[in-house]
């Protein structure tokens, strides 16, 4: 019977130390403390739509090493935000393959965007691709160290480095190059909003 009692007691022990190796070797770092999947998030002001976003899957990780805590969620598999202006219409659109958003220990907020990044201004007409993104939006503003290329009714443009307000209407190119502009405007091209429009062209007599 001490013979039985002296296994049964290995066995829990071997047992006890085996757990705890898997405990000890687990990263916490590696894995989210939330997954949703097809997510969706619309921020109203004054009863208008203002910023909304869609991801097929987003991956949330808060963490602490060394008494720093580590904050901040993945956005992955195709990320989307829109703006609407102040009369409600969809203005801008970024597009990406995935973005991050991170939360200091003093509650700032930094947004990033990766991977053919597309910023569409529906009603400016005008669309800049890139890799990279920033997004501050304590001074609502967007900008990038990257290569741009900038279209639009106006001509195109392309450097490195980019800086907009965070609805693309006033966008400015650091180290513009091998950029040209339409000089005489063709009275035939008439740029058309066609995400806002609405009904059929009408014809004035």
């Amino acid at each position: 019977m001490a013979a039985g009692f002296f296994l049964a007691a290995l066995v829990l022990f071997a047992s006890c130390k085996k757990n705890k190796t898997v405990e000890e070797s687990y990263d916490y770092t590696t894995m989210p403390m939330q997954v949703v999947s097809g997510m969706e998030a619309v921020q109203i002001e004054r009863d208008k739509e203002k910023l909304s976003m869609h991801c097929n899957r987003m991956e949330r990780y808060d963490y602490e090493i060394d008494s720093v805590r580590y904050r901040y969620d993945l956005y992955l598999d195709g990320f989307e935000a829109y703006g609407y202006s102040e009369d409600g219409l969809l203005e801008s659109q970024v597009t990406s393959e995935m973005a991050k958003h991170v939360t200091d220990a003093d509650g700032a907020e930094t947004w990033m965007a990766f991977g053919n990044v597309r910023i569409m201004n529906h009603i400016n007409g005008e669309l800049m691709e890139t890799d990279t993104i920033y997004w501050d939006r304590q001074n609502k503003k967007i900008y990038t160290d990257c290569y741009v290329r900038m279209t639009s009714p106006k001509g195109l443009m392309q450097g490195y480095g980019m800086e907009t307000d965070e609805m693309a209407r006033n966008s400015i190119i650091r180290r513009p190059f091998n950029s040209y502009g339409v000089v005489t405007q063709d009275s035939t091209k008439i740029y058309i909003d066609t995400v806002n429009f609405v009904g059929p062209l009408q014809v004035f007599e």
